[in-house]
C-alpha cells in the first residue's frame, strides 16, 4: 500500500512539473492539460471541491465560464474563423492545479515554473541580443507574449524587493528588475511596457512619502535612460506617429489604425445589442459582415491587412460576446482574482498583478494569450498554497 502511495505520488508531482514546463511549448501545453486532470482525479480533486470553490478565483472562474457557454443560447455559432475566445475555458485549469498543490509538491512546482521562465528568459535575450530579431520563434511566442512575461517578472522582482528582510536581497531583487525592464525596452509591445509602468505605482504605494518619492523619481530617470537608448523604442514612437497620421488619411492597415478601428465597429456592435452582446462566438465574423457598409465601407479592406481574430481590448471582446453580462462578469473575475491574493494576505502583490491585466488588457485581449494567463494561474496557485502553509505553520 505505501508503495502504491508512493508512486502515485510521483506521478501526480511529475504531472505538476511536466504541466509547469510544457506550459512555453503549444504541442506540449495541449497534452499537459489531460495530464494535470487525470493527475487531479487520480489525487482523489472531486472530493475535496466543496473546499476549494470556496476560493474566490475558483467562484469567478466558474461563473465566467457558465456565462460563455449561456452565450450559445443568443449566438449564431457554429461558425469559421480562428475562433480565439475558445482560450477564455483554458483558465478552468486553475481548479485542479491548485486542488493538487501541498506543501511536499510546491519546491517541484517552484521549482519546474523557475526553470521553465529561466529558459524561455535565456532564448529571448538570445533572440534579441544575438539574432537581433523579437519573441521566440523556437516556442512560438510572439514579442508580445515574451514582453507580457517580462512584465509580470519585473513586478514579482519590485515585490520581492520591497518584502525582503536583508538588504542584500533587496538589492538583488531591484537589480534584477532593472534587468528585465531594459529588456522589455527593447521588445516591440508598446502597450505592454506601458501597463508595466503602470503596475509599480501600486508596489510601492504604501511606502512612507519620502521613500515613494525617491523611487518613484529613480523609475522616472530610469525609464528616461531605457526610452533614449533603446533603438526598437525610437522606431517604435515614430511609427505610431506614422500610424496615427495614416489614420488621419483614411488609411487604416497600420498597427493603431487596425486597432482604432476593430474598436470603433466593437463599440458600435455592442451600442447595437448592450445587454447580452451578440452572442459566444459571433463578434470575428459579426466585424467582417459589418465593415462592407459600416460608415461606407471605410474599414472593408482590413482582413487583407490582417485576420480576423478579436478586437484587441479585453472589455470590448467580452462586450461583443455578452455585452453588459459579460463585462459585469470579467470584472468579476478580476475583482476575485484579487480577493483571492487578499484573503491570504498579499493584497499588494494580487492588487499589482490585476491591476497589469487589466491595463495590458486595454490595448489587446490579454485574457485569451496562449501562455501568459496560465502563467499567472500558476503563480496565484503558488502564493495561496505557500501562504496556507505559512498561516498553518503560525498557528
Amino acid at each position: 500500500m505505501c508503495n502504491n502511495f508512493t508512486r502515485r505520488e510521483l506521478l501526480i508531482r511529475l504531472a505538476l512539473v511536466f504541466f509547469c514546463l510544457a506550459l512555453w511549448r503549444n504541442e506540449l501545453s495541449l497534452l499537459s492539460f489531460p495530464v494535470l486532470c487525470l493527475a487531479w482525479i487520480l489525487d482523489g480533486g472531486f472530493q475535496r471541491s466543496g473546499q476549494l470553490i470556496k476560493e474566490p478565483l475558483v467562484k469567478a472562474i466558474l461563473v465566467f465560464c457558465m456565462v460563455l457557454l449561456l452565450g450559445f443560447l443568443w449566438s449564431e455559432y457554429p461558425e469559421g474563423g480562428r475562433m480565439k475566445w475558445k482560450k477564455y475555458f483554458i483558465l478552468l485549469i486553475f481548479i485542479p492545479f491548485l486542488s493538487l498543490l501541498n506543501k511536499e509538491r510546491l519546491p517541484w512546482v517552484i521549482g519546474a515554473s523557475l526553470a521553465g521562465c529561466s529558459v524561455v528568459l535565456f532564448f529571448g535575450v538570445y533572440q534579441w541580443a544575438v539574432l537581433e530579431g523579437q519573441g521566440i520563434p523556437l516556442f512560438k511566442m510572439s514579442y508580445l507574449s515574451f514582453s507580457a512575461m517580462l512584465g509580470i517578472g519585473i513586478i514579482l522582482t519590485v515585490y520581492f524587493a520591497g518584502t525582503s528582510i536583508t538588504k542584500k536581497a533587496k538589492l538583488l531583487f531591484w537589480v534584477l528588475a532593472l534587468v528585465l525592464l531594459f529588456i522589455q525596452f527593447n521588445q516591440s509591445a508598446r502597450g505592454l511596457i506601458l501597463a508595466t509602468l503602470g503596475t509599480l505605482p501600486v508596489l510601492i504605494y504604501r511606502a512612507e512619502i519620502r521613500k515613494f518619492t525617491t523611487i518613484l523619481v529613480s523609475l522616472i530617470i530610469v525609464v528616461s535612460i531605457f526610452s533614449f537608448n533603446s533603438a526598437v523604442f525610437q522606431e517604435r514612437l515614430v511609427q505610431v506617429k506614422h500610424d496615427i497620421e495614416l489614420f488621419h488619411q483614411g488609411n487604416y492597415s497600420s498597427s493603431v489604425g487596425y486597432r482604432l478601428a476593430m474598436w470603433d465597429v466593437g463599440l458600435d456592435g455592442i451600442a447595437r445589442k448592450p445587454w447580452l452582446g451578440h452572442g459566444t462566438g459571433t463578434p470575428e465574423s459579426y466585424f467582417e459582415n459589418t465593415i462592407v457598409t459600416y460608415k461606407e465601407g471605410i474599414y472593408k479592406d482590413l482582413p487583407k491587412f490582417q485576420r480576423t481574430s478579436h478586437y484587441h481590448n479585453d472589455w470590448i471582446e467580452i462586450g461583443m460576446h455578452l455585452g453588459v453580462l459579460g463585462i459585469l462578469t470579467l470584472a468579476f473575475l478580476l475583482w476575485s482574482w484579487c480577493q483571492s491574493f487578499k484573503t491570504h494576505h498579499l493584497a499588494n502583490l494580487g492588487a499589482a498583478l490585476v491591476c497589469y491585466i487589466f491595463m495590458a488588457g486595454l490595448t489587446d485581449t490579454f485574457l485569451i494569450y496562449s501562455k501568459i494567463p496560465i502563467l499567472l494561474l500558476i503563480i496565484t496557485a503558488i502564493a495561496i498554497c505557500w501562504q496556507q502553509e505559512r498561516e498553518r505553520l503560525r498557528n
